[in-house]
């Protein structure tokens, strides 16, 4: 069988120095094209989740401001014909408060998923990849 009939990646006995070489660059050449495709891949998932949590941060900005212009209004006038009017809005204020706590916890829970913002998965890989590489190396 002549080399040029073997498929890619089988290493024969006549096989050169410069062949074998040509081949490890190759292979490590694809490896990393794959890796970064998978590097990449997960830090979009990632990217996702920083975007949800930026999103319940911003939902809670605007609860806020939407529930101080309509509730706190609305809530005041409703205690006070019960309680005195200072009174009334110091209970609407704290209502107001828990609910962006409430939202501001969710969103740091979102951001805190996807952080540290670096390809985990790919980073274990790749010190895979190295590792078997530095095995064969060694043979």
């Amino acid at each position: 069988m002549r080399t040029d009939d073997r498929p890619t990646g089988h290493i024969g006995q006549d096989d050169s120095v410069g062949t074998l070489v040509t081949q490890a660059s190759q292979q490590v050449s694809q490896l990393v094209r794959d890796e970064m495709r998978l590097a990449q891949a997960e830090m979009v998932r990632k990217g996702k989740r920083f975007g949800a949590g930026g999103g319940l941060f911003g939902g809670a900005g605007a609860a806020v401001f939407l529930a101080l212009q309509a509730l706190v209004i609305t809530g005041i006038a409703a205690l006070s014909l019960v309680l005195p009017v200072w009174a009334s809005a110091l209970i609407a204020c704290g209502v107001l408060l828990v609910i962006a706590a409430v939202l501001a916890l969710n969103g740091k829970k979102q951001v805190a998923r996807a952080t540290p913002p670096v390809p985990e998965r790919t980073i274990d890989s790749v010190k895979a990849d190295v590792a078997e590489i530095k095995e064969k190396a060694h043979r």
